[in-house]
């Protein structure tokens, strides 16, 4: 396979921050290539000077082994260069095609009128590429997580692009779209499109990657073949160092103080009679497949959903929870799976952001903000989760996902919540920092907290938990240990209708009552 495009001693840095030095990547005609590393090591800004979205400050890049500039997005797209972010860029009012050709609609009666039926001819005939069954004139916002990537996907290959950056494709997808997807992009690698893929799951480089490119602390590491290279040696080059499992500390005493208790909770077709609860130092993992209703739960607890009913009790003390206010002055805080919309203001900095749950403990007279205060609390919890950032002023935005993560966490322990929701809590994440998101996970526990940890991926809730909880069509089919197998919360999990076994605990977890 020839060189598409060669990237070499690509340098970019922004106010206070070196994001790149003499970063290298190579990417082939007809090749998967795998971009690993740490949150911060440099990926998606090296992949953003590609696409024209930064300029580099110092390097080369060659295209077909001639040395080219690219200064803008739309000059990447006339070199044949797509990008696919992680966060997806689509209009939902507008339909597939109207996405796919926006800015470049097709035209009659001398450019005066849409041509609407060349339009969804044209976008059909790029699903038909794809081998993708999708109406060109269905709504973006009416598809699923799964088909906006594919629609993305269509729009980039409209440019007739022969390189093709995704960012995190898999991160929102169950696992029948991520076969979708993988077809999708063997049908491109036969057609020599060259495909940068970023991801955070291991497990994904031996099924889709050809090579692995390693950054780490902004440069380059090296460059190894993927079937011949154990995970193990990848994950070093990304670290810098072997990073061993911790397992959590069941609890072994037999009766444990429940702190939050949930009682027949429903709410339409996605809650259907819940009850379930969360002791003292325990951390409750929520399973379940894509559409089961974790989140829903989670969010109807918290209030930022209305139950139709329902009790929630905290220490045995029944609580009106109405709206997220209400929770919070419960003592329950939750960290969404969107941490961008939800849990965080990414245009404030990190400070700001570390007392946003508690702002009236640092409000003064007349109103005013005690500054120096706030600056000595967001120090310290930068301090004690480890954040990397230049400081406590530096805007939320321009910081990794992990560093994000650890923030919105910091906000949660500032306002000494006793129950605390993680909904995915390492999506996005690599994998130094999702270890560093297990041990503060454990940490908390110890220290007394309740925490719920609903996650997609079966070996972190198996990692984390000392209970399942698992969930299908809106029920609660089954409680088991922590140390049950992933076959059997795949069952719970495919359990439908009246064959579910409803809230029953398949066998007593160690340290519980039998």
């Amino acid at each position: 396979m020839t060189a598409l495009v060669i990237m070499k001693d690509i340098g970019k840095s922004f106010p206070g921050v070196r994001a790149l030095h003499n970063a290298q990547l190579e990417l082939r005609s007809g090749e998967v290539h795998a971009l690993m590393g740490e949150n911060g090591a440099g990926k998606s800004t090296l992949m953003k000077i590609l696409a024209g979205i930064y300029r580099r400050d110092a390097g080369e890049i060659l295209l077909d082994g001639k040395p080219v500039e690219i200064n803008s997005p739309r000059q990447a797209q006339d070199l044949g260069i797509g990008i696919i972010h992680q966060e997806l860029n689509l209009m939902p009012h507008l339909t597939a095609a109207q996405n796919i050709f926006i800015g470049r609609e097709p035209r009659k009666a001398a450019g005066l009128l849409l041509d609407e039926a060349r339009l969804n001819a044209n976008a059909a005939e790029i699903f038909a590429s794809m081998h993708l069954k999708l109406d060109p004139r269905t709504p973006v916002g009416g598809l699923t997580i799964a088909r906006q990537q594919m629609v993305e996907i269509a729009k980039a290959l409209s440019y007739r692009s022969r390189v093709l950056i995704m960012d995190e494709p898999t991160a929102a997808l169950n696992d029948a779209e991520i076969a979708e997807l993988f077809a999708i992009i063997d049908r491109l690698k036969a057609e020599g499109v060259g495909i940068v893929y970023i991801s955070h799951k291991m497990d994904e480089l031996k099924r889709i990657a050809d090579r692995v490119t390693v950054m780490r602390d902004s440069e380059y590491i090296g460059t190894v073949p993927a079937a011949e290279t154990p995970v193990d040696k990848i994950i070093s080059m990304m670290v810098g160092r072997a990073l061993t499992e911790e397992h959590p500390d069941i609890p072994d005493h037999a009766t444990s103080e429940v702190v939050l208790e949930v009682k027949h909770l429903n709410r339409g077709t996605v809650i259907r009679d819940v009850s379930l609860s969360v002791r003292k130092g325990e951390i409750l993992g929520f399973a379940g497949l894509m559409g089961a209703g974790r989140t829903e739960v989670a969010r109807a607890i918290f209030g930022a959903d209305r139950r139709d009913s329902g009790d929630i009790y905290m220490h045995g003390k029944k609580v009106d929870i109405r709206i997220p206010q209400d929770a919070v002055r419960a003592g329950i805080g939750y960290l969404s799976e969107d941490r961008k919309h939800f849990g965080l203001a990414t245009g404030m900095d990190v400070r700001n952001n570390v007392v946003l749950a508690s702002l009236a403990r640092f409000t003064g007279p007349g109103g005013l903000l005690r500054e120096a205060a706030m600056h000595d609390v967001a120090a310290r919890y930068i301090d004690q989760l480890a954040i990397k950032t230049p400081s406590d002023r530096q805007e939320v935005r321009l910081l990794s996902g992990g560093n994000q993560q650890k923030i919105v966490i910091a906000k949660w322990l500032l306002r000494d919540c006793e129950v605390l929701i993680f909904d995915e809590p390492t999506r996005g994440i690599d994998v130094g920092a999702k270890n560093e998101i297990y041990k503060l996970l454990n940490a908390l526990a110890k220290q007394g907290r309740a925490i719920i940890v609903i996650s997609s991926e079966l070996p972190e809730v198996l990692r984390l938990s000392h209970r399942i909880a698992v969930m299908c069509e809106g029920r609660l089919t089954g409680i088991l240990p922590g140390g049950a197998t992933q076959e059997e919360i795949m069952h719970l999990a495919t359990l439908r209708g009246d064959t579910a076994n409803h809230n029953k605990q398949s066998k007593p977890a160690k340290g519980e009552a039998k």
